[in-house]
Protein backbone atom coordinates (compact mmCIF):
# COMPACT_ATOMS: atom_id res chain seq x y z
CA UNK A 1 0.00 0.00 0.00
CA UNK A 2 1.15 3.44 -0.76
CA UNK A 3 0.04 6.89 0.13
CA UNK A 4 -0.03 9.91 -2.12
CA UNK A 5 1.27 12.98 -0.25
CA UNK A 6 1.20 15.47 -3.12
CA UNK A 7 3.74 16.96 -5.44
CA UNK A 8 7.01 18.43 -4.24
CA UNK A 9 6.26 21.79 -5.89
CA UNK A 10 3.54 22.56 -3.28
CA UNK A 11 0.61 23.01 -5.65
CA UNK A 12 -2.09 22.12 -3.14
CA UNK A 13 -0.22 23.17 -0.02
CA UNK A 14 0.34 26.77 -1.05
CA UNK A 15 -0.56 29.41 1.60
CA UNK A 16 -3.73 31.33 0.80
CA UNK A 17 -3.14 35.01 1.58
CA UNK A 18 -6.75 36.22 1.02
CA UNK A 19 -9.05 37.00 3.99
CA UNK A 20 -12.17 34.89 4.24
CA UNK A 21 -14.98 37.48 4.57
CA UNK A 22 -17.87 35.02 4.73
CA UNK A 23 -18.05 34.94 8.58
CA UNK A 24 -17.79 38.73 8.69
CA UNK A 25 -20.70 39.12 6.27
CA UNK A 26 -22.76 36.62 8.28
CA UNK A 27 -22.21 38.54 11.50
CA UNK A 28 -23.03 41.87 9.85
CA UNK A 29 -26.28 40.48 8.41
CA UNK A 30 -27.32 39.16 11.82
CA UNK A 31 -26.61 42.57 13.42
CA UNK A 32 -28.56 44.31 10.67
CA UNK A 33 -31.57 42.08 11.28
CA UNK A 34 -31.37 42.68 15.05
CA UNK A 35 -31.27 46.46 14.56
CA UNK A 36 -34.15 46.38 12.09
CA UNK A 37 -36.26 44.49 14.62
CA UNK A 38 -35.39 46.55 17.74
CA UNK A 39 -35.47 50.14 16.40
CA UNK A 40 -39.26 50.28 15.84
CA UNK A 41 -39.78 49.00 19.39
CA UNK A 42 -37.65 51.77 20.89
CA UNK A 43 -39.27 54.63 19.00
CA UNK A 44 -42.93 55.40 19.60
CA UNK A 45 -45.36 56.25 16.86
CA UNK A 46 -47.24 58.98 18.77
CA UNK A 47 -45.40 62.31 18.91
CA UNK A 48 -45.69 63.85 22.38
CA UNK A 49 -44.14 67.10 23.60
CA UNK A 50 -42.76 66.24 27.03
CA UNK A 51 -42.55 68.96 29.71
CA UNK A 52 -39.17 70.42 30.50
CA UNK A 53 -37.91 70.92 34.04
CA UNK A 54 -37.88 74.56 35.02
CA UNK A 55 -37.70 76.66 38.11
CA UNK A 56 -40.14 79.53 38.14
CA UNK A 57 -39.59 82.30 40.64
CA UNK A 58 -42.91 83.22 42.22
CA UNK A 59 -43.47 86.42 44.08
CA UNK A 60 -45.40 86.15 47.29
CA UNK A 61 -47.97 88.92 47.11
CA UNK A 62 -49.83 90.01 50.24
CA UNK A 63 -53.18 89.13 48.67
CA UNK A 64 -52.15 85.50 48.03
CA UNK A 65 -53.73 82.92 50.32
CA UNK A 66 -51.24 80.53 51.89
CA UNK A 67 -52.51 77.14 53.05
CA UNK A 68 -50.07 74.75 54.73
CA UNK A 69 -50.28 71.02 55.40
CA UNK A 70 -48.01 69.68 58.15
CA UNK A 71 -46.61 66.11 58.34
CA UNK A 72 -49.59 64.94 60.43
CA UNK A 73 -52.07 66.14 57.78
CA UNK A 74 -53.30 69.19 59.72
CA UNK A 75 -54.42 72.09 57.51
CA UNK A 76 -53.46 75.69 58.32
CA UNK A 77 -54.97 78.84 56.78
CA UNK A 78 -51.99 81.18 57.18
CA UNK A 79 -51.14 80.35 60.83
CA UNK A 80 -54.64 79.38 61.99
CA UNK A 81 -55.45 75.68 62.18
CA UNK A 82 -58.56 74.60 60.24
CA UNK A 83 -60.51 71.70 61.79
CA UNK A 84 -62.65 70.67 58.83
CA UNK A 85 -62.79 70.92 55.06
CA UNK A 86 -66.15 72.72 55.29
CA UNK A 87 -64.59 75.50 57.39
CA UNK A 88 -61.83 75.87 54.79
CA UNK A 89 -64.42 76.02 52.00
CA UNK A 90 -66.24 78.84 53.79
CA UNK A 91 -63.02 80.84 54.19
CA UNK A 92 -62.10 80.27 50.54
CA UNK A 93 -65.59 81.29 49.30
CA UNK A 94 -65.03 84.72 50.84
CA UNK A 95 -61.74 85.00 48.94
CA UNK A 96 -63.08 83.65 45.63
CA UNK A 97 -65.46 86.60 45.10
CA UNK A 98 -62.64 89.18 45.15
CA UNK A 99 -61.63 90.82 41.84
CA UNK A 100 -58.98 89.86 40.77
CA UNK A 101 -59.14 86.53 42.48
CA UNK A 102 -56.02 85.89 44.60
CA UNK A 103 -53.89 82.82 44.09
CA UNK A 104 -54.03 80.01 46.64
CA UNK A 105 -50.56 78.71 47.44
CA UNK A 106 -50.38 75.23 48.96
CA UNK A 107 -47.34 74.41 51.08
CA UNK A 108 -47.36 70.66 51.66
CA UNK A 109 -44.76 69.06 53.90
CA UNK A 110 -42.53 66.45 52.24
CA UNK A 111 -43.58 63.83 54.81
CA UNK A 112 -47.29 64.65 54.64
CA UNK A 113 -49.74 62.16 53.20
CA UNK A 114 -51.44 63.16 49.99
CA UNK A 115 -54.81 63.07 51.77
CA UNK A 116 -54.22 66.47 53.42
CA UNK A 117 -53.20 68.15 50.16
CA UNK A 118 -56.15 66.47 48.43
CA UNK A 119 -58.53 67.97 50.99
CA UNK A 120 -57.12 71.43 50.25
CA UNK A 121 -57.60 70.91 46.51
CA UNK A 122 -61.16 69.70 47.08
CA UNK A 123 -61.91 72.78 49.18
CA UNK A 124 -60.46 75.05 46.47
CA UNK A 125 -62.62 73.36 43.86
CA UNK A 126 -65.78 73.66 45.97
CA UNK A 127 -65.09 77.34 46.70
CA UNK A 128 -64.50 78.19 43.03
CA UNK A 129 -60.83 79.08 43.29
CA UNK A 130 -59.26 79.29 39.81
CA UNK A 131 -55.52 79.63 40.59
CA UNK A 132 -53.84 77.07 42.82
CA UNK A 133 -50.05 76.86 43.09
CA UNK A 134 -47.82 74.38 44.89
CA UNK A 135 -44.87 75.87 46.72
CA UNK A 136 -41.78 73.67 46.47
CA UNK A 137 -38.15 73.98 47.34
CA UNK A 138 -35.86 74.63 44.36
CA UNK A 139 -33.50 71.82 43.31
CA UNK A 140 -29.87 72.08 44.45
CA UNK A 141 -27.50 73.90 42.15
CA UNK A 142 -25.88 71.69 39.54
CA UNK A 143 -28.29 68.83 40.15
Amino acid sequence: MSMNVGSPEGGEDAVISAINTTPLVDVMLVLLIIFLITIPVVTTSIPVALPKERVEVRESKPENVIISVDPKGNIFYYEARINSVDALVEKLKKVSVLKPQPEVQVRGDLGARYEGVGKVLLACQRAGIVKVAFITEPPPLGG
